[in-house]
């Protein structure tokens, strides 16, 4: 994009107050993430769940001098403002006008399930038989597309862009701004089902988007989605992929077979090698293969694309590193917009100073000395403590860096040089294309080398938050659980994250938990639930609040209060015991507690309890009875204290099940990892924990040998067994040896044999096709489940999540 202000004014019918000469060239919509200020405008983007003026002051502050806003603010000085009505409309507007200038080769992917997988897989393949622009990570909503166009430029030949409903009429609105000449339907499946009357209107509404489409491609495997394409575009050229042979695109072998796969396009036939044979790879690998030949792409090309792929990796790792450093690895790719969405990502991260590792920027068709000059301005913005380029090219332009630069040839003269192992407490970024194999860094950069690691899905985190949210009022707040280290997947880093999302409230079992967390940065209030009478003082000096829940603890504290010399009110949160038992003021206490309150230099900031079985249908109605008391009893407590305080009483399962009681805030835990006893629910959840490991030996065991301590294991064949490194002391209970666990390889289940040893556990693999040492193995993630992993260890999840040990690597993903 290359508009001044009064261009994009006249464009979208706005208001300018201001400079109206300013070029714009890109537009923020997050102030917290802002890379670049440099011919850069912020939009504040209302929504009826919030509102993005509030952060017009953050985006100020960081150098924007452009605010596009539905209203002024005068108090900001050198503001330059394009005033609209509606701020998504103006974007939707904006984008619109844009697309249709462009001269773009386009395709629009839309469906249930696979879009960014098959955006991806086509970027891979046809970035350099045309200049591509694709959407970024899942840009793919309402004001998802609009941004995602507007970041194509002059140079793009081909666009290829997600475009995603969730609700109905919301695609007539995206087809209106976005038409893409090339339509791809993947999958159908249930996500956002649920605010559909039936399939066939999810489909419906889908399948507008090709409305102006010269060319749909579609999975005809569905029957419901082949019929509705027919009817309403049989004018039009249309190509059916999938499993069954009516299809113009399908399997003629048989995939289960170890040989390479056939697929008949048409009258052609196509051969290539299939490392992973599920239903969802094959079908994406049919759909890629359409969209190709469509381009005309040969089918010697398109084998060796295939065979070229590389596992979509749409994420960033955040592992901890030597040193207290942050290591950042995105070492996947490297082009502009890959590099800008890993620069906002580290403006995420509270440690003042960074290093960046970056390479040659590879196969993008641009004046080199354009490219570079591109990207040092969005480097140099960074203040990069360090900066260490590798490659040939990039080094030739070390003088448009401001940084302290270093320079090397290739990845291994920057290892031997020891540069990097000698930085402290900073966050140190990794971008790099593959060829430089950067990852090397990582390994090098890494605090914990074990093959074992958990991988936490941060993005998947925040799906779910949202989707409690938006099960909310507007007005009513959240609390993010985070005690036990944030059900060990790390508290300090689901709470850094939690609070760049503006969670309201975190909680946490003890003050200790909490004090490390405000060393580390996080301001967000902290709720304390079990407050140590050793801990008061503690809580004061680091500003945590305490759960208050008998006589002997309020005045313990208070006493803790008045020897600090606290001039203020302090924070403090009233338990009520409603039916639980475990702890919490009863009713016959209300009166003496408000008494005692009324002259003590202290604030109820919120009054709550506890569900004990509200993920239990069968005790729905103690539930109820447990709400009744509640009600009634924070009621009497309010009305007493003569001042309004937050109310909460619901957990997770509480949220769901119990939607008429969500008062001013909630509690989310085990939700935001994506369990839920609510079958429906579940469905809208994402996983957001996989335990990973690697195969270290296979050895074939004679018939009648034994396997593991104790000789437990007996074969009764000649069989193939497994060494894996993860025994007891990783978190894996010995009560699931002997086939009673299973773990996951090839998305195949493996039993679990013999005894579990303190730090290896041994697996039958017979069934396995092609397992080979170093293949992954998945402790729990899909297949198993957690929620399997924990049946077979007969409890629940979240001892499952707390026993995983320290020594386990924890690595954080971003899509």
């Amino acid at each position: 994009m290359n508009y001044t202000v009064q261009q994009i004014a006249e464009i979208t019918s706005s208001e300018i107050i201001g400079d109206k000469n300013l070029l714009i060239k890109n537009i923020a919509f997050d102030s917290r993430i802002i890379y670049s200020t440099k011919n850069a405008a912020f939009i504040a983007i209302n929504t009826q769940k919030n509102s993005g003026e509030k952060f017009i002051e953050s985006a100020v502050d960081r150098g924007i001098n452009v605010i596009i806003s539905q209203h002024q603010y005068p108090q900001f000085e050198n503001v330059t403002w394009i005033i609209v009505e509606n701020s998504v409309e103006f974007l939707q507007k904006l984008a619109k006008h844009y697309f249709e200038k462009s001269n773009l080769k386009s395709i629009g992917i839309t469906g249930s399930n696979g879009k960014t997988i098959l955006k991806e897989w086509l970027y891979q393949c046809l970035w350099n038989e045309f200049p591509t622009v694709k959407s970024p990570k899942s840009f793919n909503s309402q004001i998802g597309l609009p941004l995602s166009l507007l970041q194509i430029n002059s140079s793009h030949q081909l666009g290829i862009f997600e475009v995603g409903i969730s609700m109905p009429n919301e695609m007539q609105i995206l087809e209106s701004i976005f038409h893409p000449q090339i339509g791809l339907m993947t999958h159908i499946g249930t996500a956002h089902a649920a605010n559909f009357k039936s399939e066939e209107d999810l489909i419906n509404e889908k399948i507008k988007l090709f409305k102006n489409s010269e060319v749909i491609i579609f999975n005809g495997d569905n029957l419901l989605v082949d019929r509705k394409i027919r009817e309403i575009y049989s004018s039009k050229k249309l190509i059916s992929y999938g499993f069954k042979e009516n299809n113009d695109v399908f399997f003629k072998n048989n995939i289960s077979r170890n040989e390479d796969v056939v697929v008949t396009y048409f009258d052609e036939e196509i051969t290539f090698p299939v490392h992973q044979r599920d239903e969802a790879t094959l079908t994406n690998a049919l759909a890629l293969i359409t969209v190709l030949k469509e381009l005309n792409i040969s089918n010697d090309k398109i084998v060796d694309k295939i065979n070229a792929l590389k596992a979509v990796e749409m994420r960033l790792e955040a592992i901890e590193g030597i040193k207290n450093n942050i290591v950042i690895n995105d070492s996947f790719n490297l082009d502009l917009d890959s590099l800008k969405t890993a620069l906002q990502f580290l403006n995420e991260y509270k440690k003042s100073k960074k290093s960046l590792v970056l390479t040659d920027i590879i196969g993008v068709n641009a004046n080199s000395q354009e490219l570079y000059e591109e990207v040092s301005e969005l480097v140099n913005e960074q203040n990069f403590e360090n900066l260490f380029l590798i490659g040939e090219e990039i080094t030739q332009f070390k003088d448009l860096f401001k940084s302290k630069t270093y320079t090397f040839v290739n990845t291994q003269e920057l290892i031997d040089n020891k540069y990097l192992t000698e930085i402290e407490n900073q966050i140190i970024l990794l971008k790099g294309a593959r060829k430089f194999e950067i990852e090397k860094l990582k390994d090098l950069l890494e605090l914990r080398k074990h093959d074992t690691v958990l991988e936490v899905n941060l993005n998947a985190i925040l799906h779910n938050i949202n989707y409690h949210k938006s099960l909310l009022k507007p007005s009513t707040k959240m609390m993010a659980m985070v005690k036990a280290n944030a059900y060990g997947l790390g508290s300090y880093e689901i709470s850094e994250f939690l609070q760049h999302h503006h969670i309201d409230y975190l909680g946490v079992a003890y003050a200790d938990e909490g004090v490390e967390l405000r060393k580390k940065g996080i301001t967000t209030p902290i709720v304390v639930m079990n407050p140590e009478q050793h801990s008061y003082d503690t809580i004061i000096q680091y500003n945590l609040e305490p759960e208050i829940y008998s006589f002997r603890v309020l005045e313990l504290f208070y006493e803790a209060v008045q020897k600090s010399g606290y001039d203020k009110k302090y924070p403090i949160h009233i338990k009520l015991e409603t039916g639980m038992h475990r702890l919490g003021f009863k009713e016959y206490e209300l009166d003496q507690l408000s008494q005692s309150l009324e002259y003590k230099n202290l604030k109820v900031q919120s009054i709550f309890s506890h569900l004990s079985s509200a993920d239990v249908p069968t005790e729905k109605e103690f539930t109820l009875k447990q709400l009744e008391i509640f009600e009634k009893n924070s009621s009497y407590l309010i009305e007493k204290l003569r001042y309004q305080t937050l109310r909460h009483i619901l957990n997770s399962s509480g949220i769901t099940n119990y939607s008429n009681h969500h008062y001013d805030m909630v509690r989310i835990g085990i939700g935001m990892l994506g369990e839920s006893a609510n079958i429906d629910i579940q469905k809208q959840l994402q996983s957001t924990v996989s335990f990973k490991t690697v195969i270290s030996q296979i050895s074939l065991v004679e018939n009648g040998e034994s396997v593991g301590y104790s000789r437990k294991y007996k074969t009764d064949h000649l069989t193939k067994i497994a060494t894996i490194p993860v025994g007891y002391a990783d978190g894996i209970p010995r009560l699931i040896g002997n086939q009673i666990g299973n773990v996951g390889i090839n998305k195949t289940l493996a039993p679990i044999v013999g005894n579990i040893c303190m730090d290896m556990m041994m697996i039958k693999v017979d069934n396995i096709p092609n397992v080979k040492e170093g293949d992954t193995v998945t402790v729990f993630n899909a297949k198993p489940s957690l929620k399997e992993f924990a049946e077979y260890c007969k409890t629940i999840t979240y001892e499952v999540l707390t026993s995983i040990s320290p020594r386990v690597k924890r690595i954080y993903i971003k899509d």
